[in-house]
């Protein structure tokens, strides 16, 4: 059973008791006063010989009026310093009248429960508010919101007796995992480094890009070692009030001593550990002075404390130098997006449990998925199982792998959006235009899959991908990536005599990087091997809100000119390439109205590139 259900139970049943008994003893102080007799009534009653019995219970007089079945019965009061005698008396009643042949008095002695009953009747609405009080006190105490307890660190402890996460459900980050095995062998036998004068690093910063495994590899570190796990994340430490953030650190690394070895492990970094000195109000904020009480508590662990600092973050640009200094964050390890035999790797972690029909094949799935990183491939492989689900299959087939491939970079198909027929032969030959152009380029990457069936924001896609993972991009490549952006505009130019919006997103691309082709990477010939314009990352406005113009306005026109001229050439070249092969693009887009999508081999069979390819890498030049 639920504790927290149970009390809230008991603290509702109570609750409902004490306005039970609140209402009843209010009924029955209103009842006993609707039917009271006053002493002159009873005095005039008495003379009258109208009373037959009178009982006294201290002030309370029960006075009983006929006999048999015509017996009433009636409350009054008397006066608390005298007796019921000498007050019938002082209002006229002759001894006679009080004989006991008219009328029987009995005189009850006290009630201790009487008292008591009383006494709780004025006592408990005051000691139910007081109970009341406690109770939402206690609560507040006891929540995240808790005042009285702020200062409190609310790190996530993980015991390392149950590991639900090890070495081996980390995939596609050997090298990450070979800098961390030292931490794991410090952490299991910490004298074989304390006895030959070894320090262990202090923190281990984990770098990457979002998803790429950086907490996951984190809980396999701790998985291994078997030594209790600290969690928190870096926002948990910022408040509102003054000096809390410190508090929670000092409360946070008192914690780890007191479980050592362990590991503290602070995810998003970012959110305290940025550059200090950087704030528009001064630099003398809440957040740095949470940062400066982590700095010192890291700088104050001896060799034999056995306490691991690990953390996390995707901007390592803007954290504080003082963060990464040796003694404190020492050790930089690096999570990169993972190459194709990375992802197989990762493919082969997230199948696990999963039924898996014979027919697919994960390198080909890792060939298909450039630029993935691992929580891709899980979404990947979750859409998989839903779309098998979806068809009632019994094991996930090559075809849903496939098709959740395109979901994850495209989004789901709407195929119950309706278009015109005219505006469906605007999309084919605009898709049909992309392909075309991309199979004519050697330097370009292969047409995948081509559709006019909308996906996500997208009339259509074409779906080009590299043959093998590349990290040098050359510029005939770039060049070749721009001619193939602006063959959807030039087929409809080339086709309808007339230009749509449907390629707003490809110019955007294009005119991008163009762009960073002049002002980036040197690849401007009249301009030379130069960088133009400094970003300044404002870091609390936002990363690169805005850039130093270090070149004169000559110079930006000549930039202005050298992008326009890239763009314009690009454009005329896929024009070119379309008139070349019109026949092939009236094909293709005669066959995407018909089926609506086009595999690689079924393009192909249509239109075979005319130039074998290549990955558009420079190689050396024979004799050069």
């Amino acid at each position: 059973m639920n504790p927290t259900r149970n009390r809230s139970t008991i603290i509702y049943v109570l609750l409902f008791a004490a306005i039970i008994i609140l209402v009843v003893y209010n009924f029955q102080q209103k009842s006993s006063t609707q039917e009271e007799l006053t002493i002159n009534e009873l005095a005039a009653a008495l003379t009258n010989h109208e009373v037959k019995r009178i009982t006294a219970n201290e002030d309370r007089l029960t006075v009983v009026y006929g006999e048999g079945e015509d017996a009433i019965e009636r409350v009054a009061t008397k006066e608390t310093n005298s007796t019921l005698v000498d007050q019938l008396l002082a209002l006229g009643v002759a001894p006679d009248d009080l004989s006991a042949e008219y009328v029987k008095i009995e005189i009850k002695p006290p009630s201790a429960w009487l008292g008591i009953m009383t006494a709780l009747g004025y006592l408990l609405p005051f000691a139910f508010l007081g109970f009341l009080f406690w109770f939402i006190f206690r609560q507040a105490q006891g929540s995240n919101n808790a005042a009285m307890s702020f200062g409190k660190s609310r790190a996530r402890m993980f015991t390392g007796d149950q590991p639900t996460v090890t070495f081996a459900d980390v995939a596609g980050v050997e090298e990450a995992k070979e800098e961390l095995r030292e931490v794991v062998e410090f952490l299991r036998e910490p004298e074989k480094f304390i006895t030959l004068g070894a320090r262990i690093p202090k923190g281990c910063l984990l770098v990457g890009p979002p998803g790429t495994g950086k907490t996951l590899l984190a809980k396999a570190v701790s998985g291994e070692a078997g030594v209790p796990f600290f969690s928190i994340s870096g926002s948990e430490f910022v408040e509102m009030f003054v000096g809390v953030g410190a508090s929670r650190v000092r409360d946070l690394f008192d914690q780890a001593k007191r479980h050592s070895p362990c590991i503290v492990f602070v995810d998003e970094i970012d959110a305290v550990g940025r550059q200090r000195g950087a704030g528009l109000g001064g630099s003398h904020d809440e957040r740095e002075q949470t940062l400066n009480q982590m700095l010192v508590e890291m700088d104050g662990f001896d060799t034999d404390t056995n306490v691991i600092i690990m953390a996390a973050t995707n901007r390592p640009d803007i954290l504080d130098p003082a963060l990464l200094r040796p003694g404190r964050f020492d050790r930089r390890v690096v999570l990169d997006r993972p190459d194709m035999r990375g992802r197989e790797a990762i493919l082969k972690v997230h199948i696990k449990g999963k039924p898996l029909a014979p027919t697919v094949d994960l390198g080909v799935l890792a060939r298909s998925t450039p630029g993935f990183v691992g929580a891709d491939l899980e979404n990947l492989v979750n859409e998989a199982a839903i779309l098998a689900a979806r068809r009632n299959k019994k094991a996930i087939d090559q075809p849903e792998m496939e098709e959740a491939i395109e979901r994850v970079i495209a989004g789901p198909e709407r195929k119950s959006r309706l278009i015109s027929v005219e505006e469906k032969r605007i999309v084919a030959y605009h898709e049909a235009g992309h392909a075309v152009v991309m199979n004519s380029i050697p330097e370009a990457d292969p047409v995948h899959k081509v559709s006019i069936t909308a996906r996500g924001m997208a009339g259509g896609y074409t779906l080009a991908l590299p043959e093998e993972d590349r990290t040098l991009m050359g510029r005939k490549k770039l060049l070749a990536d721009m001619v193939g952006l602006l063959g959807g505009r030039a087929a409809e130019e080339l086709v309808f005599n007339d230009i749509t919006s449907g390629a707003a997103n490809d110019l955007e691309r294009v005119t991008k990087l163009a762009r960073t082709m002049v002002t980036r990477l040197g690849m401007s010939e009249s301009l030379g091997p130069m960088t133009y314009g400094q970003k300044e990352e404002l870091i609390f406005l936002g990363r690169e809100i805005s850039e130093q113009r270090d070149y004169s306005e000559a110079v930006a026109e000549k930039i202005d000119h050298e992008v326009r001229s890239l763009v314009n050439h690009a454009y005329e070249r896929a024009k070119e390439i379309l008139t070349t092969y019109r026949e092939a693009l009236n094909a293709v887009a005669g066959r995407l109205l018909e089926v609506e999508t086009l595999s690689r081999e079924e393009f192909e069979a249509i239109f075979p590139p005319p130039i074998p390819k290549n990955t558009g890498t420079p190689i050396p030049q024979i004799g050069s």
